[in-house]
């Protein structure tokens, strides 16, 4: 997961005029004046301390990096006796344009907490400071005083935008359950209002509810990631996860590969293989062939210590798939004399793999029809996905919604749903939103 950080704190001082010496309003210095002359500003900085801190003496000393005159004249100035509140504004004002200028962060932290604290801030001032305060903070990695200065801007103004820092300082803080908390409110809003939340906020879910060791929550986030920001890394995990439920149904291998091999850019040799056996064991020698004619195109098969294995497998799927394509039609008729829809099912997946998709489809909705199927729901699942390799959208949709069950099935009608819907663009988007 990426470090999240602030802009740089020299960038906020820029924004509200802190990375020059602070200027002096002529008025605010006093100087001696006849008694009948109008009462000296309430807000003063006397002759004596304005000959050390004078902005037009300043300002060439920053310029040209005379970092200890500028100090040293500083320390003078607060060396004078009974200073007002104003002249201790003033010099921490100074001392936070000297300490961004040579990164003295201790320096930095404690002019801008005077500052603030201070009462003669302008409002418009004053929340500029409190986030700059807080970003200090918060880059110096003191997350329990970040949060109470973004906690104290947000308050203060009304302004959620310091929101996701807040959130962050509390997981980096370790208090991974109230950034799960906080987190999940946020994706629930998200949800309600039809946004997509941002792809750092998913991954800090992830690792929030990795943290506190809730697979929930972290199952949540994940799936989101592949809705939103799908690569290889992100279903590979959600697959993974999904079997590795106490309630998944090991007869669903084969669906998982299925739907792993459109989602992802490469599979292993490993699953290639897998993928290749199990339908070769499901009668579907094409989809076999497919499997592994894809894995040698991709570089995985064919090398290594297992090559011989590889093409002695494939040479069974070729022969195989070129029995079944020459002969595909003359199982038709067999297959509706059945006294169940299995037949019809199988036979109809057979032609979607050969990308005979209506065809295919029709007989699959067939052999629901006919019933008699040892788990219809399955079937449905299959019918479901044949729509989306199909490019029927809508009809891939409505029939995965409506496919029930806790041992696997019903997450994978809900993925197939997410691959159907996946953003633009897919693996590459996302590889490129990171």
């Amino acid at each position: 997961m990426p470090q999240f950080r602030l802009a740089r704190i020299s960038l906020l001082l820029a924004a509200i005029g802190l990375n020059a010496a602070f200027a002096l309003p002529a008025a605010a210095f006093a100087q001696d004046k006849p008694a009948a002359q109008a009462e000296a500003p309430k807000d003063t900085v006397r002759p004596e301390l304005f000959k050390l801190v004078d902005p037009a003496q300043i300002k060439p000393l920053m310029d040209a990096k005379n970092y200890d005159e500028v100090k040293n004249r500083l320390a003078q100035a607060d060396a004078l006796p009974n200073k007002t509140v104003y002249e201790d504004f003033v010099l921490n004002r100074m001392r936070i344009s000297l300490a961004s200028a040579t990164n003295d962060s201790a320096t930095l932290t404690t002019a801008l907490e005077a500052v603030i604290n201070s009462g003669k801030l302008q409002p418009t001032e004053q929340r500029d400071f409190v986030q700059a305060l807080a970003t200090q903070y918060y880059n110096n990695k003191d997350y329990p005083k970040a949060i109470t200065w973004f906690n104290r801007y947000q308050t203060e103004t009304g302004d959620t935008k310091v929101r996701p820092y807040i959130i962050k300082a509390h997981y980096f803080n370790n208090d991974f359950a109230t950034a799960k908390t906080e987190l999940l409110k946020d994706l629930d809003a998200h949800q309600k209002a039809g946004t997509t939340p941002k792809l750092e906020e998913l991954q800090l879910l992830a690792n929030s509810g990795a943290k506190t060791k809730d697979q929930a929550t972290y199952l949540v986030a994940l799936e989101n990631l592949v809705r939103y920001y799908p690569n290889d890394d992100y279903w590979l995990d959600l697959l993974s996860r999904t079997q590795g439920k106490a309630s998944y149904s090991n007869r669903f291998a084969l669906d998982v590969l299925r739907l792993e091999k459109v989602a992802v850019s490469k599979m292993s040799a490993e699953e290639y293989t897998a993928l290749a056996e199990l339908a070769l064991l499901a009668g579907q020698p094409i989809e076999a062939k497919q499997a592994l004619d894809a894995g040698f195109a991709n570089g995985v098969l064919g090398t290594g210590n297992k090559a011989g294995e590889h093409k002695k497998l494939r040479a069974q799927a070729d022969k195989q798939a070129a029995d079944d394509t020459k002969n595909i039609g003359t199982g038709e008729a067999s297959a509706r004399k059945s006294k169940n829809g299995t037949g019809l099912v199988n036979l109809g997946y057979a032609y979607v793999t050969l990308g005979q998709y209506d065809k295919g489809i029709a007989l699959i909705q067939e052999g629901i029809a006919k019933g008699g199927l040892q788990n219809a729901e399955d079937a449905k699942l299959r019918l479901g996905y044949s729509y989306a390799l199909a490019g029927r959208k809508d009809d891939a949709i409505k029939t995965l919604q409506s496919v029930t069950g806790a041992d696997g099935r019903a997450d994978l009608a809900r993925y197939w749903i997410m691959w159907v819907n996946r953003p633009a663009g897919g693996t590459a988007q996302a590889q490129a939103a990171q």
